[in-house]
């Protein structure tokens, strides 16, 4: 064993894995095998997903290879001598990435992503691709609707802290700026990706002065300029009034805001404009925040409440009301024999697909050579060939950018009723006749060899 500390990144993996990928080493069965990333179907309450996590994903991929370091700290997971490892030192991912690129909007049952590559590479890959595709792409899917409820109002992210870790509070503060949000609180992710950082101040700020009105003078020294203002700590309306007669005094109008965290924000709002408006600040805007979600944000939207910018935390960063998705990778073919799984309610479809989208997001999920059809195009793109990414190096910012251009386009060919915030209907993708037709004929072989009859 070397001095070396074995790397995160490789041993962040299901130990089933490595003892998966260690039989077929020793077996030898490296011959090529391709695996498919699906969602089975969408969360309750979702008309959509967009496709995310692809670039942690890669950046994953490009770093995996096991040395002995890695191949020993696997044989101690497995109670094994580490020479019984031998096999698995040196393994390294030199396959084939295609998928759909981040920020489309993709639906059930199409692949988001296949690899191609020996067997025991593409195995060990499982873990961090489901990891990061599934969570990504249910929390892209809940900012998404964030913006959709909020009708053309900013929405910014305030999520960090209630995270299920930095890497998750990061990677939401990334997915919401793809999806339209105008700013986060994370100033780690706005440094890395070029974002606005947004924020206030804590209740706690206001309670450590004798009164809201020192506490607002004292805030507005340290940061001349565009303030926004904390009003609910103890009575919102008598906060509003302070902040109002604070803002007034030094002359802060264009830019500045007040915040309303807590309460009836619907009504807490109307009562916080009459009262702006009537200190002579129209320009003052409102922010709200506190608990909300995209089914709050419609609501509220819908009864007129004359709310600014909308600021979300908890519910969207943990996408609460769909936390996870119901996503498989899944071999479907090795050494060019197309492969599936026959498990009730969990069936798969045999071989390396295509997923053709017409205008409208008219979708069809077919081989992976069959023809394009005509005024369609292919999601699936090839992003890395021998282990290493294709296509032009692009800056976190940069790829950003793209994945929210893309994102945009999308968005704007979904169906009114796949964009509804509630009881949506989501499109269903079709499957194309030679799919169908290699999936009965997979199925018959597999049946007639496993049962010794098939069952249809």
């Amino acid at each position: 064993m070397t001095g070396e500390a074995p790397s995160r990144d490789v041993l962040t993996t299901d130990l089933y894995e490595a003892t998966m990928c260690l039989a077929y080493l020793r077996e030898g069965m490296t011959g090529e095998a391709v695996f498919s990333l699906f969602v089975r179907k969408l969360p309750p309450g979702r008309g959509f997903l967009v496709a995310a996590g692809l670039e942690a994903a890669l950046d994953h991929l490009s770093r995996l290879r096991v040395g002995p370091a890695e191949a020993a700290a696997f044989a101690a997971a497995m109670n094994r001598p580490a020479g019984e490892l031998e096999a698995m030192n040196g393994l390294e991912f030199r396959g084939e990435v295609r998928a759909v690129p981040e920020g489309r909007i993709v639906l059930a049952g199409e692949p988001l992503l296949e690899v191609t590559a020996p067997l025991p590479q593409a195995q060990l890959a499982e873990t961090i691709l489901l990891n990061q595709l599934s969570h990504q792409t249910a929390v892209a899917s809940k900012t998404a609707r964030c913006v959709l409820a909020a009708r053309g109002r900013p929405v910014v992210d305030f999520a960090l802290r209630r995270t299920h870790g930095t890497e998750a509070g990061h990677a939401m503060a990334r997915l919401s700026a793809l999806t339209g949000f105008a700013g986060t609180s994370d100033v780690a992710a706005a440094h890395a990706y070029g974002l606005r950082a947004v924020g206030t101040m804590a209740h706690s700020y206001i309670e450590a002065y004798e009164d809201e009105e020192t506490a607002f003078h004292a805030f507005a020294r340290a940061h001349p300029g565009p303030v926004t203002l904390l009003v609910d700590t103890y009575d919102t309306e008598a906060g509003v009034r302070t902040a109002a007669r604070v803002l007034r005094d030094l002359g802060y109008g264009p830019g500045c805001a007040i915040r309303l965290d807590s309460g009836d924000l619907g009504e807490l709002a109307v009562r916080s404009r009459h009262i702006l408006d009537a200190a002579g600040l129209p320009e003052v805007r409102i922010t709200a925040s506190g608990g909300l979600d995209e089914y709050e944000i419609e609501r509220l939207v819908e009864s007129g409440a004359p709310i600014d910018t909308y600021a979300v935390g908890t519910k969207a960063g943990v996408s609460a009301d769909a936390p996870y998705l119901d996503s498989a990778y899944k071999l479907v073919a090795h050494e060019g024999r197309p492969v599936m799984k026959l498990s009730r309610r969990k069936v798969t479809r045999p071989a390396a697909k295509q997923v053709f989208r017409r205008p409208g997001l008219r979708d069809t999920v077919a081989l992976r050579d069959e023809p394009v059809p005509p005024g369609a195009e292919p999601l699936l793109e090839t992003v890395m060939t021998g282990g290493r990414r294709t296509g032009p190096a692009l800056t976190p910012a940069a790829a950003l950018d793209a994945a929210r251009r893309r994102f945009e386009a999308d968005l704007a060919q979904l169906p009114d009723a796949a964009r509804r915030i509630r009881d949506p209907r989501a499109p269903e993708a079709q499957i194309s006749g030679a799919l169908t037709r290699l999936t009965d004929e997979v199925r018959r072989r597999i049946e007639t060899r496993v049962l010794g009859t098939p069952r249809h």
